[in-house]
């Protein structure tokens, strides 16, 4: 009886604001839409709408027809992927640890997956001289194992007769640090040139981009994304408490795993395509959260198109402001994120 009653109340379907949620999600494909038209025009070299539109008609310049294909529709539909896979990560995270402020840079699975990224490279380049072209294709699923290496620590060590919520929180950001120290010693023995590409990398940065980088994250942001969508119920029934929890025939840590595993590997796969951009995880979920109330069925979509939204238009920013010269995404990011950080760690209660 109780557990039917649970299921009607968290059905997306059966309240009032669904129809707002889906008001609110056109709006924001409306939104992400423009802002790739605003990315495609944006950079040293500008493109009119004009231009674009005769060039998608295939009236364009060959000039134009390589900056726009070759360059900025790779390059923003990447900024695409990396945007709502982040933010969808962060809103996993955030139902797991039921912690406002847990976030996939905060609680160590970014400097996971970039200390396995970059010892990756580290170890290639010692045999090649230099980091083979080869390395990049493996790059996700080298990411993921370290931040699944990341969440098993974290995991392993917040284990006290169970996992709580907070211990996660707080080993995580223990193991932030120790991943970011050992990422600072194997920079540090690095050539001179991959040195320059880590720190670049690793402060947030997608100027490489191309179709094959956007190929490579479009599997995993398929996959796992609707994967998290499938397990949303379980997230907003975790809000309730633990013993409610399980009351309503939940097993609470068989969950919190899977769900551990499906956020690192949205987080994973980002941070390989885009090195770590911070407080995308952090800020989108809760703009959505304020929009939408705390339920994941609503929680997770309008999350990942807050984020998709974000990370294309700071792109257009770092872009353009000290054109031709490029800023990376993830400081125009954190000049949004970090004072919003400080604002929840102000506000929030505990």
């Amino acid at each position: 009886m109780h557990k039917e009653h649970a299921e009607k109340d968290w059905s997306p379907y059966k309240d009032k604001a669904f129809k707002r949620t889906v008001y609110l999600l056109l709006f924001l494909l409306v939104m992400i839409l423009l802002s790739i038209l605003v990315s495609l025009g944006s950079g040293h070299l500008t493109l009119t709408l004009p231009d674009i539109i005769r060039t998608v008609r295939g009236q364009g310049t060959d000039a134009h027809r390589l900056l726009l294909y070759q360059f900025r529709l790779p390059r923003t539909l990447l900024a695409l992927l990396v945007g709502a896979a982040m933010a969808s990560a962060g809103a996993v995270f955030q139902g797991v640890t039921e912690n406002g402020l847990a976030d996939p840079g905060i609680i160590g699975i970014h400097s996971g997956s970039g200390f396995f990224v970059v010892l990756f490279l580290y170890l290639t380049s010692l045999n090649e001289g230099s980091v083979p072209v080869w390395a990049d294709r493996g790059l996700p699923f080298i990411a993921f194992l370290g931040g699944l290496t990341a969440a098993g620590l974290i995991y392993l060590l917040a284990w006290k007769k169970g996992v709580t919520p907070v211990r996660l929180v707080l080993v995580g950001i223990g193991i932030n640090s120790g991943f970011a120290a050992a990422l600072m010693l194997v920079q540090l023995r690095m050539s001179e040139s991959d040195f320059n590409r880590a720190i670049t990398w690793l402060s947030g940065s997608i100027w490489n981009a191309s179709w094959t980088t956007v190929l490579r994250l479009l599997p995993w942001f398929l996959i796992f994304f609707p994967l998290a969508l499938y397990k949303a119920k379980v997230l907003s029934i975790m809000q309730l408490g633990e013993e409610m929890a399980v009351g309503l025939g939940s097993s609470i840590q068989k969950e919190r795993l899977i769900l551990l595993v499906l956020g690192v590997a949205l987080a994973a796969s980002s941070v390989a395509a885009a090195g770590g951009i911070a407080f995308v995880g952090l800020v989108a979920p809760h703009l959505a959260r304020r929009l939408v109330g705390g339920k994941f069925q609503r929680l997770l979509p309008i999350s990942a198109c807050i984020g998709a939204l974000l990370i294309i238009l700071s792109d257009s920013i770092a872009r353009s402001v000290l054109a031709p010269s490029e800023i990376p995404v993830g400081l125009i990011v954190a000049v949004i994120g970090a004072p919003y950080f400080i604002y929840l760690l102000i506000t929030i209660k505990e």
